[in-house]
């Protein structure tokens, strides 16, 4: 196990670490998604800058590492549930701060959503359908995304006895949640003094 612990960690980083809002833009636009709209390398500002098209391309292939790399720990973890855990967390540290791209990368969502729906679906989807209304009235996206990775460990804890949850990955949310709101820190403070950029705005998020 504590080979295929490492080897699992070490896979989801660097899977996570591949930033496909930076290669996209780079391919079809020639320019750093870095350094421009808010800076953020991921799929909402993939949208402002690029459009819907490289967006959707971003958002399904940040969520398809997150899934890549559970179902890598799943193979490598001979059962252990800290395993997958480790490596869907992994995967999103890599997002975060990318090994390829200096460390700069994004927030880490779309990873999260892939990590958390491959693990515990059901609590998953309960989170991430007030998520979505959430910015659907609002148009924060910000704000969906710090309700879905807070709403997960209390969906999680709910659901976990009659799903049989491994209580590893109770924990592992209760990570990513707190990873996920320290990475937003900047949002919060702009949702608190309302100037939160909304869905469909230049900048923000």
């Amino acid at each position: 196990m504590g080979i295929g612990l490492l080897v699992s960690i070490l896979i989801g980083y660097l899977l996570g670490s591949i930033s496909f809002s930076y290669l996209i833009g780079r391919k079809l636009l020639k320019l750093d998604i870095r350094t421009m709209g808010s800076g953020n390398a991921g799929a909402t500002n993939t949208l402002r800058v690029m459009g819907k098209g490289p967006a959707i391309s971003v958002l399904v292939l940040d969520i398809a590492k997150g899934i890549a790399a559970v179902w890598i720990g799943v193979w490598l973890g001979a059962g252990n549930a800290w395993v997958p855990a480790l490596a869907g967390l992994a995967a999103i540290l890599g997002h975060n701060w990318p090994i390829y791209f200096g460390f700069r990368g994004g927030k880490g969502v779309a990873t999260t959503i892939g990590v958390i729906a491959t693990l515990v679906l059901i609590p998953a989807l309960t989170a991430g359908v007030i998520a979505i209304l959430s910015i659907v009235f609002t148009r924060y996206v910000s704000l969906g995304s710090l309700l879905f990775v807070g709403l997960t460990p209390i969906t999680v804890w709910l659901f976990m006895n009659g799903l049989n949850i491994p209580v590893e990955y109770f924990y592992l949310t209760i990570a990513v949640a707190l990873l996920s709101f320290w990475k937003h820190r900047t949002n919060i403070k702009r949702l608190t003094t309302g100037t939160e950029n909304k869905l469909g705005s230049k900048k923000g998020a």
